[in-house]
């Protein structure tokens, strides 16, 4: 098709970032002109400018989206925090001094016309309540043209586990103490630990000749060669787990990971652990106790072919050329 020029506006919080990114590579690719704004000032300033010069907008959400229902179960409860009265006010006013066509606070702050939700539709919140005609799921979107990165699983590793908690919660030193009292040693396995940039090495005490600790690894490609996954549940991690087909156990940090574990356990694939039952003793049970699971493990194969199925950016990218 002919190429345009497409305006990006995102929020700058890597969980954001990232889900989008291969994307715009994608449209890039394909002779398309993208300018990406990302800046503290800009998160709403996109459905604005765009109803205010009445210009296409289509969102693309790096989690769950709304349901029906969904006022009165979720956002209700954000109008009792304090100081949510002036927050509305305030935002009505900007509205209607920015020139955006959607006045209504509520009706601006829900979903645009068209969204793209880049996670599996397994790990969305009912599911069944989301209004298909504006949300299309397409799973995980990562790249479509490159390798998946390089990481080289030991040819004498029997069983491979990937612990990481991403990137913003891994200041948990005591955590990584505990997976390697767990797991360190352990025959058979292999064991690649990510502490972060908040966490020194030197924190771990004696590492265990199975373990290898990095402060930032090459998830996909190792989860693509891995038999378990210990992950803080972030939504980004869940659809890599999902769309690797890996067993997880859930040690969920903040916000919405609490109940995207609980979602985990309930597809089948994971067992959940929250950090203060974090031990060595539950987190080396929770292991044996998946990988020896005959229904996680094709529970875990049924969600690898669902989520692949849902088109990833390839799709993403025909949907956006065909919103054009």
């Amino acid at each position: 098709m002919p190429s345009r020029h497409i305006a990006m506006v995102g929020i700058p919080i890597v969980s954001h970032v990232l889900p989008s990114l291969e994307i715009i590579r994608e449209l890039v690719a394909r002779g398309h002109r993208v300018t990406y704004a990302n800046d503290p000032a800009v998160a709403y300033a996109a459905r604005a400018l765009a109803e205010a010069q009445g210009r296409p907008v289509l969102q693309l959400s790096p989690t769950f989206v709304a349901w029906k229902g969904y006022d009165q179960e979720v956002a209700a409860q954000l109008r009792q925090l304090p100081g949510a009265d002036a927050f509305l006010e305030r935002f009505g006013r900007w509205l209607a001094d920015c020139g955006a066509a959607t006045t209504d606070v509520d009706a601006f702050s829900g979903l645009p016309a068209r969204a793209l939700a880049l996670i599996p539709r397994a790990m969305q919140p009912h599911a069944d309540q989301v209004d298909t005609g504006t949300v299309t799921f397409v799973g995980p979107c990562f790249d479509a043209r490159r390798g998946e990165g390089s990481w080289a699983r030991p040819a004498d590793a029997e069983n491979v586990l990937l612990i990481s908690l991403g990137s913003a919660y891994t200041r948990q030193p005591e955590f990584y103490r505990q997976c390697l009292r767990a797991y360190g040693n352990l025959p058979g396995w292999h064991i690649v630990l990510q502490i972060g940039k908040h966490t020194d090495p030197t924190e771990l005490g004696d590492v265990p000749p199975n373990v290898e600790v990095h402060s930032w690894v090459p998830q996909r490609a190792i989860l693509a060669r891995a038999d378990a996954f210990v992950t803080h549940a972030g939504m980004g991690g869940c659809g890599e787990g999902l769309l690797a087909g890996v067993p997880m156990i859930a040690v969920p940090q903040a916000a919405e990971q609490f109940i995207n574990a609980d979602r985990l356990v309930e597809l089948g694939v994971a067992r959940r652990i929250d950090t203060q039952e974090a031990t060595a003793g539950n987190l080396r049970a929770a292991l044996h106790d998946l990988v020896g699971d005959a229904e996680v493990a094709r529970r875990s194969a049924q969600m690898r072919a669902d989520a692949s199925a849902e088109g990833g950016t390839l799709r993403a990218v025909d949907l956006i050329e065909n919103a054009l």
